[in-house]
């Protein structure tokens, strides 16, 4: 359940709260989304190869960046705005590194992965922090980004891994963490009686 302070003052107070709630609930959801298509496509890819995985990857990062570049940009006072420009940002880099130079990104897919979760992870929990002003439960997203910083680390510490394991890898972490998204998405985005 979605407190948000303010609720026992008037109507006003608690407006602009509600609004930078509904607003991040939606960008969770879409990116919720986004990492549930990107997962879905990495299981059922018929003979996805590293490459044809870093070219899903730049795809999802493409997606992602503008989403978050999209709420930054246009998001309200009060919202993380600097973070999100930051998550946007580098999803945009990461999609125009894998669509200049896949051989590259192939080869260091891991520590490309690696590096954006663990970037992305402290990034979400610095959010989630200052979100805690606005929204109770902001644990579900300090979660999330501690998810994300710890599977960075694990694909950090295992860089060779085989193939298919790096496969089942990131798209169970994609849809571990596509479905909190979206679940959280869904909780922010819907109204408070």
């Amino acid at each position: 359940m979605n407190n948000l302070p303010g609720q026992g003052i008037a109507g006003r107070a608690r407006e602009p709260f509600e609004a930078v709630a509904s607003d991040y609930g939606r960008l969770l959801l879409l990116r919720g989304i986004a990492a549930l298509l990107f997962a879905f496509l990495v299981f059922f890819w018929p003979k996805l190869t590293i490459t044809g995985l870093a070219m899903l990857w730049g795809g999802y990062s493409l997606v992602d960046g503008v989403l978050a570049l999209t709420a930054a940009v246009g998001g309200r006072s009060g919202a993380p705005r600097l973070w999100l420009g930051l998550i946007g940002l580098a999803g945009l880099a990461c999609a125009g590194s894998t669509l200049l130079a896949i051989d590259a990104v192939s080869a260091h897919l891991v520590g490309i992965i690696s590096i954006w979760a663990i970037v992305t992870g402290v990034m979400q929990v610095w959010a989630a922090l200052e979100l805690r002003k606005a929204v109770d439960g902001h644990w579900i997203l300090v979660f999330d980004g501690l998810a994300a910083l710890l599977f960075g680390l694990a694909l950090a510490s295992w860089p060779n891994l085989q193939a298919e394991a790096l496969l089942w890898l990131i798209g169970w972490f994609a849809a571990a963490v596509g479905s909190l998204l979206v679940c959280v998405g869904y909780w922010l985005g819907r109204p408070t009686p």
